[in-house]
């Protein structure tokens, strides 16, 4: 299969790359020719047109709540530690009804790849069932990726707690079960408040058994680091993961607004993943994260979306509220220049890939994720750069840009249907 049209990739750390009228060859999933002349072995494949529209990197969500779908908009007058017993705890809690899990979950996962997300590490709930239930839903839909069990076996209330040994053991069953053709598994300690030092050594062990990839949580809110000093008896947030094993290059980490120089410098050395959440650490007045001086300091950093603390589902809309979080640190006197969108592109996309152990950008031998947009209805596109039409797009698209959806070389979405 072919595919032409105005191919947008991020290449590199911001740049991104534009072929006008560009052509992809897809076999087997995956991209086999990136090019703006069609090579002549591919002449007879099928071809499929765009015309003038545009063709972006699909988008990858690297932190995100499934059951805290619905109260998507809520809670956001509390902070973090108030909003998870008020609002978070009690919603996920229903998911231990497994046909309430699938109800939610099948929406979920058609809203993911309605708005051009393909990719995601998602946390369920602590229910082992239920959370196979939303590997296949997404399994199903198309989106590839990594979803954990969540693990709680300590301040989770009456409803939402686990014992112990219960918590182990189901890890290990759910593990086994999960036997998905794009959605594999991943160890999920809530964050440290919510896991016992037992649990904890447990998970770490797991990880290395089974050869799995980890995450949680990092200092997103400054009650909470302190709590975790106080539950651990540590002198930084960080290293109550890294005794237990649960600090390496397969980890991703949240928010991480608050990290000291020294968890920088372990994070960058570790090569910690850190999953940047801009409109959640806004929503629960956490903090503007200082996303530049990480990049700037040698720390990988992705995106994520953090439904339902954040708010926006569409990566398009978390890209903007990337670069907005970056001017806001300029404007209270950060000396650092804020995110450029070509930049903040690169992390929703390009960033991921390497987690995904691929490369970045459209490059040959990458599964074939992409979304194809329709900007024919705004104003003046035909006067615009495709540059200038693919910065618009994050800041004003019509509700139905997104026209058709490829996940794995497979249109998964199109408006039509």
């Amino acid at each position: 299969m072919v595919i032409k049209g105005n191919i947008i990739s991020a290449d590199r750390f911001g740049e991104i790359r534009i072929i006008k009228n560009g052509y992809i060859v897809i076999k087997d999933e995956k991209i086999a020719n990136l090019s703006d002349i069609l090579p002549f072995e591919y002449k007879d494949d099928e071809l499929i047109d765009y015309g003038n529209k545009l063709i972006f990197q699909a988008f990858s969500d690297m932190h995100l709540h499934a059951p805290q779908f619905p109260m998507l908009g809520m809670g956001y007058d509390l902070e973090l530690l108030d909003w998870l017993n008020t609002y978070t705890f009690p919603t996920e809690a229903k998911f231990s009804n497994v046909e309430y899990a699938k109800k939610t979950y099948k929406v979920l996962a058609k809203e993911l790849i309605k708005n051009g997300t393909t990719r995601v590490a998602m946390f369920s709930s602590l229910h082992k069932d239920s959370t196979l239930i939303l590997m296949d839903e997404l399994d199903k839909a198309g989106i590839s990726g990594y979803v954990g069990k969540v693990n709680m076996d300590r301040n989770g209330g009456v409803d939402l707690e686990e014992d112990t040994d219960d918590s182990i053991n189901d890890t290990i069953d759910w593990i086994k079960k999960s036997n998905f053709k794009n959605i594999r598994p991943i160890i999920t300690p809530r964050f440290i408040p919510s896991c016992t030092p037992k649990l904890l050594k447990a998970l770490g062990e797991i990880a290395e058994k089974y050869d799995l990839k980890i995450q949680s949580h990092l200092s997103e809110n400054i009650s909470e680091i302190n709590l975790v000093k106080s539950l651990e008896n540590v002198t930084e947030y960080y290293k109550a993961y890294e005794k237990y094993g649960l600090w390496n290059n397969k980890t991703l980490m949240a928010h991480c607004v608050h990290s000291s120089e020294e968890e920088i410098k372990s994070l960058r050395d570790n090569g910690v993943y850190v999953v940047h959440c801009a409109s959640s650490n806004n929503n629960l007045t956490s903090g503007y994260a200082r996303i530049r001086y990480l990049l700037n300091n040698g720390v990988k950093v992705v995106l994520g979306s953090d439904i339902a603390a954040g708010d926006k589902l569409s990566m398009f809309d978390n890209v903007v509220e990337t670069i907005k979080a970056s001017k806001a640190r300029v404007i209270i006197g950060d000396n650092l220049a804020f995110l450029t969108p070509e930049e903040a592109f690169y992390l929703a996309t390009s960033a991921a890939n390497e987690f995904f152990g691929e490369k970045p950008g459209f490059a040959v031998g990458n599964k074939f994720n992409a979304i194809v947009l329709d900007d024919s209805d705004l104003l003046n596109t035909e006067k615009l750069s495709i540059k200038e039409r693919f910065e618009r797009m994050f800041y004003l698209r019509e509700e139905d840009a997104i026209k058709v959806v490829y996940s794995n070389g497979k249109a998964v979405y199109n408006s039509k249907n």
